[in-house]
């Protein structure tokens, strides 16, 4: 596939976009919110105005220039906080700019570094939207997260001089026959790249083949997020409001299908209260309605007020559905054994590190081609275990909840492996220093 035929089908498939947009704000309203700047129309104040005093001018207004990220969703915009916490201490003269594709990384962006930075939505990858997304910015760099190939996006860098790198890269087995498929767009997209930043050897090997050049191997961000201090204080709340004696098992970011799953394999465990954290928030109600469809007893974490000691969780109370934003941290602070969704059905897993980091024993589910190399090293490293199958699932939570000294051992062993795996923020500023060089002079607009 050629960059003309690419852009000619997204033409194609461009005026359904509104249905679409309609479509997901049903459920999410936040979909029907900035949707202007999903075509390439921002407003004049979508960046922050610095203002400072010079000889003779009292107020004039300096726009910073522009370092801008793009973060997907969700788990892009945590594994770039450490990133934005470095770019603001070595590059204090320049303003970060997140752009997302979901409300959700939207959300996390605001909540993660407030008013500190702007966020605002990448515009669809058509060229007009892509022209005015640069000229409305003009970033001095760009950095994508992760596997985010934009082509018309990367050509218009190209285009502009502006240096564009591909951070935290990976790419299992699965996307690279997909990719593959695309041949010379691909190929051309991935040569447009100022540089890459890729997770493991195995992830530069399978982009070098599908034509990309200037590798460095810097390993994974998501190693230097740290948890904040405040989900320590905020999950012993949650822990003394469901009872210090009883076993509590996380299932976080759990799939569509997979609450049914958890749900059959943890019935009749005793003693056992099981928190489940839908990944996506439109799906809290449809899995209050499973809970209420089986006749369980549970409670919303949204119901519930950590500020308040007299605020309890029932004794009958089996499950929490943990339907807020953010609080991930503050969950796994909360519980003895997290297993992680995304694992159990084929949706290739989702990030285990931050329960790792967390000094909680890891349970994963045997579909994790988005993750192979973190969940290999964390078994490796006796962080974790993984199903050979589903049906093993009820086995090994049983398994961990009959010993405390197994849950401490692989709770250690998780610290010791995210302790050893840190370092990519370094190596991937390093890179980022080759292709951004201080302004000599910040420009009046």
């Amino acid at each position: 596939m050629t960059r003309t035929v690419y852009t000619f089908l997204l033409y194609l498939i461009l005026p359904f976009t509104p249905l679409k947009l309609w479509w997901r704000g049903r459920k999410q309203p936040e979909y029907l919110q900035h949707w202007h700047e999903r075509y390439g129309f921002y407003a004049k104040n979508n960046l922050h105005l610095t203002e400072i005093s010079k000889t003779n001018i009292s107020t004039s207004k300096i726009i910073k220039p522009v370092i801008w990220l793009h973060c997907v969703s969700v788990g892009e915009t945590r594994a770039a906080a450490p990133l934005v916490k470095a770019l603001f201490q070595q590059y204090p003269q320049h303003q970060i700019l997140l752009t997302h594709t979901t409300t959700t990384g939207r959300a996390t962006s605001e909540q993660l570094f407030g008013n500190t930075i702007s966020s605002v939505y990448l515009p669809y990858d058509v060229p007009f939207a892509v022209k005015r997304f640069l000229n409305h910015f003009k970033p001095v760099i760009g950095i994508l997260m992760e596997t985010e190939l934009w082509f018309n996006l990367i050509a218009g860098c190209k285009r502009e001089n502006i240096p564009i790198l591909l951070v935290n890269a990976r790419l299992s087995e699965k996307s690279a026959i997909g990719y593959a498929k695309l041949g010379r767009l691909v190929n051309e997209g991935l040569q447009n790249l100022s540089a890459i930043a890729v997770q493991t050897l195995e992830d530069a090997a399978r982009l070098q083949k599908l034509g990309a050049n200037h590798l460095t191997v810097t390993g994974n961000l998501k190693f230097d997020v740290q948890p904040p201090q405040e989900a320590f204080v905020e999950g012993e709340h949650l822990r003394a409001l469901i009872g210090v004696n009883r076993k509590v098992l996380l299932a976080a970011s759990t799939r569509d299908g997979e609450e049914a799953i958890i749900l059959d394999a943890v019935a009749s465990i005793a003693d056992l209260i099981t928190i489940i954290v839908p990944r996506h928030p439109q799906r809290f109600n449809d899995v209050e309605a499973l809970l209420q469809q089986r006749g369980l007893n549970y409670q919303k974490r949204s119901n519930l007020n950590t500020n308040h000691s007299n605020t309890k969780i029932d004794e009958h109370t089996q499950y929490i559905l943990g339907d807020s934003m953010g609080e991930l941290f503050t969950y796994y602070a909360a519980c003895d054994v997290a297993l992680i969704g995304g694992s159990l059905l084929p949706f290739g897993g989702q990030n285990l590190i931050e329960a790792a980091v967390m000094g909680k024993p890891v349970l994963i589910g045997p579909h994790t081609y988005n993750f192979t190399d973190v969940t290999k090293a964390a078994v490796l490293a006796g962080a974790a275990l993984q199903l050979q199958k589903t049906d093993e699932l009820r086995e090994k939570i049983e398994y961990l909840f009959k010993s405390k000294l197994v849950r401490e051992q692989m709770g250690e062993a998780g610290l010791r492996f995210t302790e050893a795996s840190m370092g990519a923020t370094a190596k991937v500023m390093d890179l980022i220093s080759i292709h951004l060089t201080a302004p000599e002079n910040l420009t009046t607009p």
